[in-house]
C-alpha cells in the first residue's frame, strides 16, 4: 500500500526532472477553479466550512470547493488573493493521496486550486 503511494510521487518527480518535489500532508481547501478560491479569500471571515458552503452555493455546485485531509505537491502560485484581514497565495496543487483511518491512501493524481495564508509585513 506504502509502495503504490511511494510510485505514484515517483510518477510525479519523472515529470519535474529539473526540481525535486516533496509531497505536503494536512487538511487543504480544494476548488474546481482559481476564481472560486478568490471568491472563497474574498468571503473567508475565519470559518472555512461555513465559507466552504457559500462559494458552493454561489457556484450552484456542491462539490466546486471542499476540504479534506489529503497528500498533495504544490505546483505553481499563481497569485496572492486578499481580504480585509488577510493575504492567501493562490496555488494549483496535485492531490496524491486522502487521509483515512488506515493512513494514507493513494489516489489518481488530481489536480486543485487552494489557498495558503501568508503573512505580511508593512515596511
Amino acid at each position: 500500500m506504502r509502495s503504490a503511494l511511494h510510485l505514484a510521487l515517483l510518477s510525479l518527480l519523472a515529470c519535474y526532472p529539473a526540481q525535486a518535489q516533496e509531497y505536503e500532508h494536512g487538511t487543504a481547501l480544494l476548488c474546481d477553479s482559481q476564481e472560486q478560491v478568490e471568491r472563497y479569500v474574498a468571503l473567508f471571515k475565519g470559518e472555512e466550512q461555513s465559507t466552504v458552503d457559500a462559494v458552493n452555493t454561489e457556484q450552484r455546485d456542491p462539490t466546486a470547493c471542499g476540504l479534506a485531509s489529503v497528500a498533495f505537491v504544490r505546483g505553481p502560485e499563481l497569485g496572492t488573493a486578499r481580504n480585509k484581514d488577510s493575504a492567501f497565495q493562490i496555488v494549483r496543487i496535485l492531490v496524491v493521496g486522502v487521509d483515512t483511518l488506515d493512513g494514507i491512501r493513494p489516489v489518481r493524481p488530481t489536480p486543485y486550486f487552494t489557498a495558503f495564508e501568508v503573512v505580511e509585513y508593512d515596511v
